[in-house]
């Protein structure tokens, strides 16, 4: 297929649709309405179901039981939408139950702006609701990407029977780029999902999907065996893009968009002597960790730029674990990073680590 320029909220929802997708559950909030209006054109014609429900309470209920049944279910939101899907996301995680959650992230806490931010990193890679749990945590960096990556989070929460999320901000929902699409696939040559509620035919015992156990021993030994999981996925599934980090001094770490320009801000480095290169995490659960310890070998600080008031720099110092310093340059409220700004704090993070500042 030839590539399509097309808004990143809806080449998600065409990839959703062509990697099996046929049940959507939302309700709108800038800025990723235009993933649901697409799947409201589309999904019908593609033979599934597009539903606006009543609230995202209702959304991600909806949700659980379609997953229930074995099928391929989304849906998406932006920040405060997802805070209201949090107690459904837990129950579905704690039901066992594949499903893949959009969250085009705004600017917040509250209500916030509509702009692009970064601020839902912890809601989304320490668990956002209640128990123990993990989302599989996806966060691409271009339109291509999150038509790539779309097909990639349903794999693997089918795989590891879990939910999975692609998060992305306002920009990245909204920025106009070509795309390129796999063919479509027909949901019938999807892996079997014996555990599902799709009727027994009285040719076996009946399924229960649940997350309620009311006996300690019986819920104990289920979190332990879904931590197991957690431990093979952290161990397997990390992934990450390493740019001239070899002999990098100054290492930033960023994800995202705005990768994209602390890409630029590595190159303009370069250009002036300064040996700076990058780590970006593609997954952000599993965090790729073990580059970043890899790396704390050979240089001699980190930066971590975000869109938030700082995040992922609480992982990017973990996994450093107090070899090198490790700094933070952030914007916030919907304001992005700039090339020369992050150029600047470069140059300063090199200083102070060359003085013995601490982070």
């Amino acid at each position: 297929m030839a590539k399509v320029l097309m808004k990143g909220n809806e080449a998600l929802a065409e990839a959703a649709m062509r990697c099996g997708c046929r049940f959507f559950f939302g309700y709108p909030i800038t800025p990723q309405t235009e993933l649901a209006a697409y799947m409201a054109k589309k999904m019908q014609k593609n033979g599934g179901t597009f539903l606006q429900a009543e609230s995202e309470v209702a959304a991600i209920n909806m949700v659980y039981g379609a997953a229930g049944a074995g099928a391929r279910v989304m849906t998406s939101s932006s920040s405060p939408g997802i805070s209201l899907k949090q107690e459904g996301i837990s129950y579905i995680a704690g039901a066992d139950l594949p499903c893949l959650v959009v969250n085009i992230v705004r600017g917040g806490p509250g209500l916030g702006g509509i702009q692009p931010a970064q601020s839902d990193y912890f809601q989304a890679t320490k668990g956002g609701g209640h128990g123990d749990y993990h989302l599989l945590v996806f966060a691409p960096s271009s339109v291509q990407e999150l038509a790539d990556m779309t097909s990639r989070a349903f794999d693997k929460a089918d795989e590891y029977r879990m939910p999975a999320m692609i998060m992305g901000d306002g920009m990245l929902g909204q920025m106009m780029e070509p795309v390129e699409f796999k063919d479509p696939i027909d949901p019938a040559t999807l892996p079997e999902k014996p555990w599902a509620t799709t009727g027994t035919g009285m040719k076996r015992k009946k399924n229960i999907i649940n997350s309620l156990y009311l006996t300690p021993e019986e819920l104990e030994n289920l979190c332990i065996e879904r931590e197991k999981r957690y431990d093979k996925i952290r161990a397997t599934e990390a992934l990450y893009e390493e740019i001239q980090t070899e002999d990098a001094d100054v290492i930033i770490a960023a994800y995202g968009t705005i990768a994209r320009v602390a890409m630029s801000a590595v190159e303009a480095a370069r250009a002036k002597g300064i040996k700076a290169g990058l780590i970006r995490p593609i997954t952000l659960w599993p965090f790729p960790e073990k580059v970043f310890a890899k790396r704390a070998e050979t240089a001699k600080c980190f930066l971590s730029v975000e869109m938030s008031m700082g995040q992922m720099v609480e992982d990017v110092r973990l996994s450093v674990n107090g070899k090198k310093p490790v700094y933070f340059y952030g914007r916030t409220g919907g304001m992005v990073p700039e090339q020369d700004a992050i150029v600047a704090e470069i140059e300063k993070c090199l200083k102070n680590s060359q003085s013995g500042m601490n982070n």
